[in-house]
């Protein structure tokens, strides 16, 4: 099976290393510098404290011939729009669309072609050191990589992924559960934005409540238009007891896995958490 990653940022290259390293036949779509440093020094990632080179093809151009069985966009929103546009000229039949948006994806397949779209969202986090990948997937009880139900393709993904050991899941309703993900992690990103120390923002006792506040409220609009949350683990922002539930998000704050999944890249794309903060409370009102 031939895979493309489209996109070599933290997540495109996290997914790439482990796509190769199970055997597949993967190529990594980059641009800019770190088309350099791929070109240069290929895709070097840390793991288990060791510096390791994964097996991928370095592409600095995609032929409009060039067929892959899956294409993984891991681009930002912002940058979803002109993706699509170039991937209009590619004959690959799947596009699995692992982008943060509120847009709906029929809006994507207007602009890359009808039925090539599979909604996702990754479940992964980290950054770079220098040009050395240090990210790892998110433990699988909190957010497993996701995708939506189409016409099967999502069945052959996840046995795909299943192979390169990346825990997902399957969902019948992607936007709902995209607008729930937008729902918790927008408030999360602005309260990083909002800290006078945005690296230790936990330890606002203030501002964590408000945070879980907004939080329950995005939640509460989205349940009175007869949206069910997804996934269901949602309710606990809008059954706990307040205090509870502010307390719990200044404990994952200060937390490793709250420094590697929520502050780098809050930090990193601000851009990108800005322009979703507007879609999301443009489309809460």
């Amino acid at each position: 099976m031939r895979i493309l990653i489209f996109g070599a940022g933290v997540i495109g290259s996290l997914y790439g290393a482990m796509l190769a390293e199970a055997g597949y036949d993967v190529s990594v779509y980059a641009r800019g510098c770190r088309l350099e440093s791929l070109t240069r020094d290929g895709l070097l990632y840390k793991r288990k404290g060791k510096i390791r080179k994964a097996p991928v093809n370095i592409l600095s151009r995609l032929e409009a011939k060039d067929c892959y069985d899956l294409i993984l966009l891991t681009v930002r929103e912002n940058q979803l729009h002109a993706a699509l546009e170039e991937l209009r000229q590619n004959i690959s039949p799947t596009i699995v669309t692992m982008v943060n948006s509120l847009e709906t994806y029929d809006q994507w397949e207007a602009i890359c072609g009808e039925g090539r779209i599979t909604p996702a969202f990754p479940g992964a986090g980290g950054g770079f050191d220098g040009n050395v990948l240090d990210a790892a997937l998110t433990p699988r009880l909190i957010q497993p990589t996701t995708f939506g139900k189409t016409d099967g393709r999502e069945r052959v993904l996840a046995r795909v992924f299943h192979r390169a050991k990346i825990p997902c899941q399957i969902v019948s309703d992607m936007h709902a559960w995209r607008l729930c993900h937008l729902a918790m992690v927008v408030p999360i990103a602005d309260a990083y934005y909002e800290a006078a120390d945005p690296g230790h923002a936990g330890r606002d006792a203030a501002l964590m409540r408000k945070t879980a506040k907004q939080i329950r409220d995005n939640l509460d609009v989205i349940a009175a238009r007869k949206i069910r949350l997804s996934p269901g683990k949602m309710q606990a922002f809008r059954l706990l007891p307040m205090p509870l539930v502010g307390w719990i998000l200044g404990f994952v704050f200060q937390s490793s896995f709250g420094d590697r999944f929520m502050y780098r890249h809050s930090m990193k794309a601000s851009d990108e958490m800005r322009q979703l903060h507007e879609q999301l409370y443009r489309w809460l009102e």
